[in-house]
Parts: structure tokens; C-alpha cells; sequence
């Protein structure tokens, strides 16, 4: 930084400001801003439309089933980006479509399969991590490294940003039906099987971003979180999706600021302050607990 700027009162003031002072100064808080703004531009609108076809738990099982991908891609060539998103990518697709099939095809549904499918995938993930890898390894592969991003991992997670929202933008109709009545979309329309494979891909390729982030135990947290909490404050559904961004902006620089200046680690911060919105909303939102119940009809008498 220019030693004359940095001299001057004035940007001696924004430096010594605790929410524009850190970013500022240090890069890689600039960095780890410009990501977590492209995974709530893309994960939390996926997160809404998660919400509303009853996959919130969906999410966080496949945020697990990548493990073993990462994992493999990790033994292969390393902390290697390429490598580990080709393999979380992969070991998610297997999980959602192979789960699907055998939902259609035997006598098992949908949530019982995709359990199966998960446990085996997040057990076999940890396996590979906890014999070939060490602590470190397991650390940055469960918790992430926001702190840490470079500029592959940024155009990574832009990319995905990009081809998240092109693909929601050209789905939104099917998807909306399909959140609505999916046994009418599929007696009306061919875009069923592309809306549902569709979307799960952009469950896991977000995923996928999220994991580089903020690890596979947090990345769902800013997929479902936002969602629910938009939930509280608004019923329409474009409403529901830019509140539901909205959040996760807020939620990612506010959570950025705090582990920074708390030195407390930062996915887990990030995740806890948008369940401080959660709650917070659940509380005081027109839709959340208190006034749900103050508005509530009476109970017919006997």
C-alpha cells in the first residue's frame, strides 16, 4: 500500500475502522470476502428452492457424500483444486443418482436410500482421510480454509456462481412446478427429469464451492440457513430469494469481522451468525414464533 496513503488521517481513520479497516489492510480478508459473496450469490437461492421441495436434510447429506471424493482427489495430487473438485463433484453425483435409482426401482424411498448412500460415502471419506492423510488434512477438509483462498479457488467458486445462476434462471419455471406439484409436472412436461437431475447437480456443484470454503460439515449451513430464516420474513418467492442472499451477505462479512478480530476460527463464525439470524428472526419476524402465535385464529369451543 502506498506509503503517503496510508500517512494520510484519512485513510489512517478507514484502517483503524474495524469493519472497513481489516479488509483494507489485508488481502486476504479480500479474498475471503469475494467468496463467501459468490457462494451466497449461488448456494442460497439453491437453498431456497431446497427448502421448498422438503430437501433441507437432502443438503446436508450430500455435503457429506463429497468427503470421499475430496478425499481420493487428495491422495491423488494433493491440496490440488482441480483434483478435489472433480472427485467431490463425482462421489456427489454418484450418491444423488444412485440413490434416485434405487428409490425408483425397489421397494425403499427416496430419504431411507439416500441415507444408505450417504453413511457408506461419509464413512468410507473419513476412512481414506483418517489413514492416508493427517490431522491437518482432516482439519482443512472438514472445516475449510475461507482465509486461504487464491485466485483458482476464486474462479472456482465464480464460475460456479455463474453457471448456478444461468441455471436457475433457465429452470425457474420447471423448478417452481416441480416444488409445487412434481407429479403434475411430469404428466405435462419433459423438463421434469432435467428439473430434478438439474437441480441436484447445482445441490452438489455448490456444494462442491462451499466445501473449498468453509469445509463439509459447514458448507450446507449457507445453503439451508438463509433459506429458513427468509422463510420467516416473506411468503412470495422472488422476495423470499433476494432476502434469502441478502442474509448471506450479511451473515458472511459480519461472521469475517468477527473471527478476525475475535481470532476465533472462521466457517464455524460465519455459520453461527446466520443462525443468529435464524433465531433471531424465528422471534421478532412477521412469520417467526411470536407473532405466528399472536395472530393465531381461536380454537372453536366445544
Amino acid at each position: 500500500m502506498n506509503e503517503s496513503l496510508v500517512a494520510s488521517p484519512l485513510m489512517a481513520w478507514w484502517l483503524a475502522n474495524p469493519v472497513v479497516g481489516p479488509l483494507l489492510e489485508f488481502a486476504f480478508m479480500r479474498r475471503a470476502l469475494i467468496g463467501c459473496v459468490a457462494l451466497a450469490l449461488s448456494a442460497a437461492p439453491v437453498g431456497v428452492f431446497l427448502m421448498l421441495r422438503r430437501m433441507s436434510l437432502t443438503g446436508d447429506a450430500m455435503a457429506h457424500a463429497i468427503l470421499p471424493g475430496a478425499a481420493i482427489g487428495y491422495l491423488i495430487a494433493g491440496l490440488s483444486l482441480t483434483a478435489m473438485t472433480i472427485g467431490g463433484t463425482v462421489a456427489g453425483l454418484i450418491v444423488a443418482v444412485g440413490s434416485g435409482l434405487v428409490a425408483r426401482n425397489t421397494v425403499l424411498r427416496e430419504d431411507t436410500s439416500l441415507a444408505a448412500f450417504y453413511l457408506l460415502s461419509l464413512a468410507l471419506g473419513v476412512l481414506i482421510v483418517s489413514v492416508r492423510g493427517n490431522s491437518v488434512d482432516l482439519l482443512h477438509v472438514l472445516f475449510g480454509s475461507v482465509l486461504a483462498l487464491d485466485d483458482a479457488a476464486l474462479q472456482l467458486l465464480g464460475g460456479i456462481s455463474a453457471v448456478t445462476l444461468v441455471a436457475l434462471t433457465l429452470l425457474f419455471r420447471p423448478l417452481v412446478l416441480d416444488c409445487l406439484d412434481p407429479g403434475f409436472l411430469r404428466s405435462v412436461s419433459r423438463w421434469s427429469p432435467v428439473a430434478h437431475y438439474g437441480f441436484l447437480m447445482l445441490v452438489v456443484i455448490n456444494l462442491v464451492a462451499g466445501f473449498h470454503a468453509l469445509g463439509t460439515l459447514m458448507a450446507v449451513g449457507i445453503m439451508v440457513l438463509p433459506a429458513a430464516t427468509a422463510r420467516f420474513w416473506v411468503r412470495r418467492l422472488l422476495p423470499m430469494l433476494f432476502t434469502a442472499t441478502g442474509l448471506a451477505l450479511l451473515a458472511g462479512l459480519s461472521g469475517l469481522l468477527i473471527s478476525y478480530h475475535a481470532d476465533w476460527p472462521t466457517s464455524p463464525v460465519i455459520v453461527l451468525s446466520l443462525g443468529a439470524c435464524y433465531l433471531v428472526s424465528l422471534l421478532l419476524a412477521p412469520h417467526g414464533l411470536l407473532r405466528h402465535q399472536r395472530t393465531a385464529p381461536p380454537q372453536p369451543q366445544p
